[in-house]
């Protein structure tokens, strides 16, 4: 498997919806290049979104926050004129057995976290 080398900061419960299968697209305003699989880290802030929170089948403070909680394959990136902003094409959720604390500071988009060898094993 081909070491992942970024990961991508999301806030919950998007995050469980995009391990769910499904949350297919991220909707930004920059342009990536960045494509193949990624970490999945769950910002510390949750979003205050019921209809999302509803479809995760959870509530606000019950999924875990500040780590990488698994991984997602970005197969692409568009530029959406209905949404007027740039689409990431999500594939291939893996949720982890254990979540993983990045050291390095998190970003707001993508990021290098350092992680240890044999962490993030999948489930």
């Amino acid at each position: 498997m081909a070491e992942i080398t970024h990961a991508i900061s999301i806030r919950q419960p998007y995050v469980e919806l995009i391990l769910k299968g499904m949350k297919r697209y991220e909707y930004r305003s920059t342009l990536t290049h960045i494509t193949g699989r990624v970490y999945l880290y769950a910002s510390k802030t949750p979003v205050d979104d019921r209809t999302a929170w509803r479809k995760a089948g959870s509530e606000r403070g019950m999924l875990p926050t500040g780590v990488i909680v698994g991984s997602v394959v970005v197969a692409g990136c568009e530029w959406s004129e209905k949404d007027r902003c740039y689409r990431y094409k999500l594939q291939s959720p893996k949720r982890f057995r254990k979540h993983i604390a990045p050291n390095g500071q998190p970003q707001p988009k993508f990021f290098r976290p350092r992680v240890l060898e044999g962490q993030g094993e999948q489930r």
